[in-house]
């Protein structure tokens, strides 16, 4: 395996757990996990991440921002990829 695809896992599975940690405060009503920082995780290529958390916790799928900018960062970050290998 290469050390871009084992960084790119690795950043995806981070921004999900912290998607994911986020829900567990949200519904805790605990400290929580500031929405630039879960944006800027998913920016830097951790698009798959926020989504797939974003769907399976339904988590910030009532902010326009998230539902906007996630899928796009997602097509973004797929679209790089595909042109890198190619």
């Amino acid at each position: 395996m290469s050390a871009v695809l084992i960084l790119l896992c690795a950043m995806n599975v981070f921004t999900f757990v912290l998607y994911a940690y986020d829900k567990l405060m949200a519904m805790r009503d605990k400290w929580r996990v500031p929405e630039s920082m879960l944006l800027i995780s998913a920016a830097c290529m951790g698009a798959v991440g926020a989504y797939v958390s974003m769907r399976l916790f339904r988590h910030k799928t009532r902010h326009l921002l998230f539902v906007i900018l996630v899928p796009v960062m997602l097509l973004a970050q797929v679209g790089l990829l595909v042109w890198w290998k190619w």
